[in-house]
């Protein structure tokens, strides 16, 4: 576990498929307990169970969204679930693949032949929702913020006070569709997992408007330095 800020610890669980690649799921201290932001595949629920025992066990989840390698734990876990109105049909189906990936623009066909069964294994399922969250609510002391362009109904978090915004697949720093998905420069998620190519670059626009001072993201270490300089350069990119 490490620390992001006050009240806020994240679980860095190792990939499956890329050895170099971590996924990172937040646990946000409430008064009775934690919620978890960020379930990660079916495989990291235990572990993720484990942690938020030792911190007072599981109030509520929140999705980002409803890709399998971020809403994969959550039906393993006990705990109320949400999500952004716009994600509830993909969190409580299984659309995650017909609606948010064109294979087409993979260009490894051996990458894009495995993609399919690659998602099922990392899913646990559809899930159920019991309330939504929507762009300006609170929780924990961050403000929700509707990012769409990777999926429809995305959030990430944002709290003023010390500037951190965590902001899951909004921002990428690797590329999933090559075989060793090294991190690198900051940059707008995949053609092949942006459906809504100006949503996607809005989102990053906005986030670079808020000046964080650190942005932790769904895979990979957080952003420092300039972060405002990079996501206006990400924005303007590939």
């Amino acid at each position: 576990m490490e620390r992001v800020g006050e009240g806020v610890e994240v679980l860095r669980v190792q990939a499956t498929a890329h050895p170099h690649k971590t996924t990172n799921i937040y646990f946000l201290e409430a008064e009775d307990g934690i919620i978890v932001y960020e379930t990660g595949s079916v495989t990291n629920a235990q572990e993720i169970g484990r942690a938020a025992a030792d911190r007072g066990g599981i109030t509520r989840i929140v999705l980002s969204h409803a890709h399998a390698d971020h809403r994969g734990g959550a039906s393993q876990l006990d705990a109320p679930i949400f999500c952004h109105p716009a994600e509830r049909p993909g969190a409580e189906g299984d659309c995650w693949l017909e609606d948010g990936y064109d294979l087409s623009k993979v260009e490894d066909p051996a990458i894009r032949d495995a993609i399919p069964r690659f998602l099922r294994e990392l899913d646990g399922g559809p899930v159920v929702v019991e309330g939504t969250l929507s762009d300006g609510d609170t929780i924990a002391g961050f403000e929700v913020l509707h990012l769409p362009g990777h999926t429809p109904g995305q959030i990430g978090l944002w709290r003023r006070s010390d500037r951190v915004a965590i902001v899951s697949d909004a921002v990428f720093v690797w590329d999933p569709f090559t075989v060793d998905g090294l991190s690198g420069h900051v940059r707008l998620p995949p053609p092949a997992i942006r459906p809504d190519d100006a949503a996607a670059r809005a989102s990053v626009r906005r986030i670079a408007a808020l000046e964080p001072a650190t942005l932790w993201l769904g895979h990979y270490s957080p952003i420092t330095g300039d972060v405002a300089e990079q996501l206006e350069g990400a924005a303007g990119g590939e």
